[in-house]
């Protein structure tokens, strides 16, 4: 793993949640995007090396939607950036470690896979790498 790419956060209101966050870090979102596959629409913050991703469901029943009617808004996930998928996830897998989804093509250009949370101390684990 080289570093953390970005911290996922599910939010009801994207537009609502962009004020908070803009406040916050004093800055506003520098990309927006839709990810059809996943019915979202994301926004995203630079903070410092890293990124903070804000989550909307743009479907009453997307995976989102789904996580904030059973969670609430707040932390969705925490990605990681490496350089070789295939090769994290075949190292993890070797370990024990479930692959609930992916890989897969994500937002801001990323192939991004997920690690099962029941296997990570209940958090939604993803990895990420740069889109060839």
């Amino acid at each position: 793993m080289k570093r953390i790419d970005h911290i996922g956060i599910a939010v009801r209101d994207l537009h609502e949640a962009e004020k908070v966050f803009t406040d916050v870090l004093g800055v506003g979102p520098f990309k927006k995007e839709s990810v059809d596959d996943e019915s979202v629409q994301v926004s995203f913050f630079q903070a410092g090396e890293s990124k903070v991703e804000l989550l909307e469901s743009t479907t009453e029943d997307g995976p989102i939607a789904r996580h904030i009617e059973k969670r609430g808004e707040g932390l969705h996930h925490v990605a990681f950036h490496v350089d070789d998928l295939d090769a994290e996830l075949k190292r993890l897998e070797e370990l024990g470690y479930r692959i609930v989804s992916g890989p897969k093509s994500g937002a801001d250009n990323k192939t991004i896979a997920f690690l099962h949370p029941a296997d990570a101390n209940k958090v939604l684990v993803e990895l990420c790498a740069d889109s060839a």
